[in-house]
């Protein structure tokens, strides 16, 4: 298997002075999709924001493309080709799908193909339909897609996907999966929180199980779904 993308190893964060996650250590390969599985108020939005530098955190090692994230402020982290897509998804909503895109748009890496708009359109052939649109004319769906795809604009290495298929309609839930293999496909990683297990279990790899804020299981996804103790005691599936 390839060098790890992302690594992490003795992750606590805090919010004020209550701890919130405590020693979480895991990797994240190219082109592997990992899924951050546990019930609400897990610790698992959390854990994407602690990597992003977006809440008060600690590790003895974090680590992205082997460059310690350290101290980074948020928007050093992304430049390392980090992308992060939030539960809120964060669009512009007063411009639209096109200009959206270009507020991503980050030049490619060298000897990589870059993302374009024609590209992410492949992807989501919805936003094709209404590159004029405005964000705020999108339903959630819509809008949790243009997310998706404005990150791609800015041609990471991997992303973090907080729950994309929470609030959508079933057939956009599906077409999110097919897009998330796609990005596979292309040798993107993606690190996912996820409540909905169904999702999560069609699409990931691996399965990292957080209770408590506290890594109860971390292996394949196929060792995940034949373990139906663990499941019914921490997912409740």
């Amino acid at each position: 298997m390839n060098a790890p993308l992302l690594e992490v190893w003795n992750l606590c964060a805090f919010y004020g002075r209550a701890q919130v996650l405590f020693d979480l250590t895991f990797r994240l390969h190219p082109g592997e999709v990992m899924a951050l599985v546990g019930r609400n108020g897990a610790g698992k939005t959390t854990t994407l924001k602690a990597i992003m530098g977006l809440v008060a955190a600690s590790a003895r090692q974090a680590t992205f493309k082997g460059q310690s994230l350290g101290r980074l402020p948020t928007y050093k982290i992304a430049r390392l080709g980090l992308g992060y897509v939030p539960e809120d998804r964060r669009i512009f909503t007063d411009l639209t799908v096109d200009e959206n895109l270009e507020t991503g748009r980050r030049p490619a890496a060298a000897g990589r193909s870059p993302w374009t708009p024609e590209r992410v359109f492949r992807l989501f052939p919805n936003l094709a339909e209404m590159r004029g649109r405005r964000g705020s004319q999108m339903s959630g769906g819509e809008q949790q897609m243009l997310a998706i795809a404005r990150t791609l604009m800015g041609n990471p290495d991997a992303i973090l996907l907080d729950e994309p298929s929470e609030g959508i309609a079933p057939v956009i839930v599906q077409m999110m999966a097919e897009a998330i293999r796609a990005m596979k496909a292309e040798g993107v990683a993606v690190l996912l929180s996820e409540q909905n297990w169904a999702f999560a279990a069609g699409i990931s790899d691996r399965a990292c199980v957080i209770e408590r804020g506290e890594i109860r299981f971390q292996g394949s996804m196929a060792e995940l779904m034949a373990n139906e103790a663990l499941r019914a005691e921490t997912l409740g599936v």
